[in-house]
């Protein structure tokens, strides 16, 4: 199996950012491309324009935030990478961006932000095993 696209999605947890670093490494290693993936929540159209706007930016603006730590470590280590932006159910989205790039890894942490602390796993890490086409690599 030649691996050439791995999909990581991030949140900014420490769980994120070590499968981040992880990936990078093992990218560097195999060279393959990284598609760095952040899920943020939909905005209801029922807000007029201007808390739309205001609710968008923030959202934006909190995306940039967790990414960039993550590009940073991806040009340090002349790891090529892209990244994308999705919103709606992070496991979909998840499944979903790693089908539609091809992916021939999902490397992610085993807990994230948006979880409550589970047995093993985060609900949203166990949902992407379950419903991923490809193999999933999970980092403590």
């Amino acid at each position: 199996m030649q691996i050439r696209k791995i999909l990581v999605p991030v949140d900014g947890s420490d769980y994120s950012q070590r499968a981040a670093e992880y990936a990078a490494d093992f990218a560097k290693m195999v060279g393959a491309e990284v598609v760095l993936l952040i899920c943020r929540m939909s905005i209801p159209p029922i807000l007029g324009q201007v808390a739309y706007d205001q609710a968008r930016n923030s959202l934006v603006a909190q995306a940039e935030e967790v990414l960039e730590p993550c590009r940073r470590l991806l040009r340090e280590r002349n790891v090529p990478f892209a990244d994308r932006v999705l919103e709606g159910k992070v496991e979909v989205a998840i499944v979903d961006a790693a089908d539609y790039e091809r992916c021939d890894l999902i490397i992610m942490g085993s807990r994230g932000h948006s979880e409550l602390e589970g047995l093993l796993l985060g609900s949203v890490t166990h949902r992407v095993l379950q419903m991923a086409s490809c193999p999933v690599m999970v980092i403590r």
